[in-house]
């Protein structure tokens, strides 16, 4: 299938990385609305440069429109993509309103089209390994998941300085501006949906821990903490900041055990369990971070785990274009994506509903629902 990206920037990098990963797929042409930006890119990655957002949306030959564009651009983008008659798969957000993310959502499903939306992070080695875990009963029922999105005080880390392998320069302002809980929750609202289901209710607290980080540009809350209400009866809380020192990782609490992920922004990460009987549960009652340490872990490798490549230079080991290959693979399958517009709708709503966009307290009753996706084929 050929791919246009749209949008040149920190984020893209990654996708063309991990584009080798999938043969399926050809990046044909690619569009930056900065000639620089687009430039560098091409002459880095060897690929055909686009006059036009409008010519990519004419060439017949395009089915995919992968949208890496800033996060206020993505609905604009995405519904001319649809509008044109493309599959479209966008970086997080879907949009920036529910009421845009639901405007896509219908005009794909008018027009008998694909919508995806980032992360894909469920798609990956890690998430499956846990989520059959869960399905295995490997810590009996489950009832609550505590995960971590920590990115450390990124403004003490020389984020200005910050480049990817094209040049690009890390998109701090969007940071900033977005905030980091719309920028990051998907990475584990996506694995908690699909290891719990649809969120019926959001309750969310968030606050400006450091107003003044050095750089003169509008900020978001930096901290946010959320507690999701699964429809399953699952209680999970995930927490956002990009203050506090890094951590990403999920412990699930069942009724037998505790099931713990290092990295979700690694594929490979270590999954394990450790049970909350005898042994287990003097482990859990004598180390609070035992889920860091690995005392009485016993580690899962559950799946055969394919052989992937990945953006070395960074924070992440992470797929990228798994994303779109799955849209490419649902479409000549004739299936809906593991990634589809309703699961993609149904974490955007989650995001939305965890930033809130004001500092304080707030709890949301969410309006979209999702079907929990299947596993992957390698999965089991």
């Amino acid at each position: 299938m050929k791919a246009a990206f749209i949008g040149c920037g920190y984020v893209a990098d990654f996708y063309a990385t991990t584009l080798r990963n999938h043969p399926g797929l050809e990046l044909a042409v690619v569009y930056d609305r900065d000639p620089a930006r687009l430039a560098a890119f091409c002459t880095h990655w060897r690929t055909r440069p686009a006059r036009s957002l409008e010519a990519v949306l004419e060439d017949r030959s395009i089915e995919l429109v992968v949208n890496l564009t800033n996060p206020s651009s993505h609905y604009e983008v995405s519904r001319a993509a649809l509008e044109a008659g493309k599959h479209v798969y966008s970086e997080k957000p879907l949009a920036m309103k529910l009421t845009d993310a639901k405007a896509l959502a219908r005009l794909a499903k008018a027009k008998g089209l694909q919508l995806s939306g980032a992360p894909c992070t469920h798609l990956g080695e890690a998430a499956q390994t846990a989520f059959k875990a869960l399905r295995e009963g490997r810590v009996g029922k489950p009832r609550l998941a505590y995960a971590e999105l920590d990115d450390g005080p990124i403004h003490l880390l020389g984020m200005e300085r910050w480049t990817s392998e094209s040049g690009a320069p890390w998109p701090w302002k969007d940071e900033l501006e977005v905030g980091c809980t719309l920028e990051h929750a998907g990475y584990y609202v996506t694995w908690l949906v699909s290891m719990f289901g649809p969120v019926r209710r959001v309750t969310a607290c968030n606050t400006l821990v450091v107003p003044d980080k050095g750089v003169a540009t509008p900020q978001q809350p930096d901290l946010s903490v959320g507690v999701l209400e699964h429809e399953s009866g699952v209680t999970s809380r995930l927490t956002c900041t990009i203050f506090a020192s890094h951590d990403h990782s999920l412990r699930v609490f069942g009724d037998d055990g505790v099931l713990v992920v290092g990295e979700c922004w690694d594929y490979g990460t270590s999954v394990g369990v450790y049970p909350r009987r005898g042994v287990g549960l003097r482990v859990e009652k004598r180390l609070a971070s035992a889920h860091r340490a690995g005392v009485g872990l016993v580690p899962l490798n559950l799946v055969k785990k394919p052989r992937f490549e990945w953006k070395s230079r960074g924070a992440n080991r992470m797929d990228f274009a798994r994303g779109p290959a799955e849209l490419a693979a649902a479409l000549a399958e004739g299936r809906p994506s593991r990634v589809s517009a309703e699961f993609s709708l149904h974490i955007n709503e989650i995001a939305l509903a965890l930033d809130g966009r004001q500092p304080g307290g707030h709890t949301t009753e969410l309006t979209t629902r999702c079907e929990v996706p299947s596993p992957m084929p390698w999965a089991g």
